[in-house]
């Protein structure tokens, strides 16, 4: 059905999953685009085949997104001139208060930003819905988050990334793309962070993984591929990284975390990264383990100039809706 996600023939009020856009992208720090990523992923969706090999019946799930918000776009985009201008600043060489005015009204608006993503979030899950999120930059998430944590006592993030995004706060901003888990471990429920394909980090990053006593555990795209030259085949690594999960997953996925190939209109891309199959053979591996899958983002898809990055982010949509699906019991998987 045209202008419905996937093309499937579901409205909020019959779908099963619920997808909320949020096409805010207010404190990117270098590339921008990722504010049109509901709407690319959106209109490269019609070009998913519904059919998955280890879910046959997959379309059956039920999955709608929600109208991709007017006001939201135009209040990023009265928001991301004024962060610009804050930038600038920062690169002339000013030293900025964090009282400045600008300042404190950017910061401002993401924390009401997450206010409405929680409110969102939390009447479909109060409904029974199953809920993901679809960026935008990497900051979304913050107020689902929320809303899960008032539903699901514990659980914990599988954070696939080029970055740790573990910053107190970065360029004044404390609801920046790169303090998401920083602000995401504020939230109590979140028992553990499991990260996934990081590559590019600093040495605060470091700090505050090593003073987590466990709470983060991170496997390094360099050593996943030092280990794989090693001869450690990559079953055998998805198996290390679904130990440290919990039985309750959230899904944070940006698409950086995969190789720039795959997206190189990413906002900050990074060499390296994971394969497609190997993060499908990951979500397969994870929901086999019993592993429940309670909420999802992806985040960080720009379409560029064409229609790459979106066509990948639309299928890497697709594998995550069901696999959360299946990880329900809302979908049977294939008979082996």
């Amino acid at each position: 059905m045209k202008g419905n996600i996937f093309g499937l023939p579901f409205s909020p009020d019959n779908a099963e999953l619920i997808l909320v856009p949020a096409p805010w992208e207010v404190t990117v720090s270098y590339h921008d685009g990722t504010a049109n990523g509901p709407q690319a992923i959106l209109d490269a969706s019609l070009q998913v085949d519904h059919f998955l090999q280890d879910i046959p019946d997959a379309w059956k799930l039920g999955v709608s997104m929600l109208p991709i918000p007017a006001d939201m776009l135009e209040e990023n985009k009265k928001l991301r001139n004024w962060s610009r201008e804050h930038l600038a600043r920062i690169e002339n060489g000013e030293t900025i208060s964090p009282d400045d005015v600008v300042l404190s009204k950017i910061n401002e608006a993401c924390e009401n930003f997450n206010i409405y993503i929680k409110s969102v979030t939390q009447g479909y899950l109060k409904q029974g819905k199953l809920v993901a999120l679809v960026g935008g930059d990497h900051s979304t998430p913050l107020g689902f988050l929320r809303a899960l944590s008032e539903q699901h006592p514990r659980f914990g993030i599988l954070q696939i990334d080029a970055h740790a995004d573990l910053r107190r706060s970065y360029e004044g901003f404390t609801h920046s793309h790169a303090s998401i888990m920083y602000n995401a471990l504020k939230i109590p429920a979140v028992g553990k962070l499991v990260q996934v394909g990081v590559r590019d980090y600093c040495a605060e990053e470091m700090d505050v993984i090593h003073r987590a006593m466990g709470r983060i555990t991170t496997f390094f795209d360099d050593d996943l591929k030092a280990y794989a030259y090693q001869g450690k085949t990559w079953y055998a690594q998805c198996d290390e990284i679904i130990k440290q999960l919990p039985p309750l997953v959230y899904i944070s996925f940006d698409i950086d975390g995969l190789d720039p190939k795959l997206c190189p209109n990413t906002g900050t891309p990074v060499p390296g990264g994971l394969e497609f199959q190997q993060v499908t053979y990951l979500l397969k591996k994870l929901v086999l383990s019993g592993k429940k899958i309670i909420g999802f983002d992806l985040n960080e898809v720009a379409p560029g100039n064409d229609d790459w990055d979106a066509n990948v982010g639309a299928r890497l949509l697709y594998q995550l809706c069901h696999w959360m699906g299946a990880s329900q019991g809302k979908l049977a998987l294939r008979k082996s």
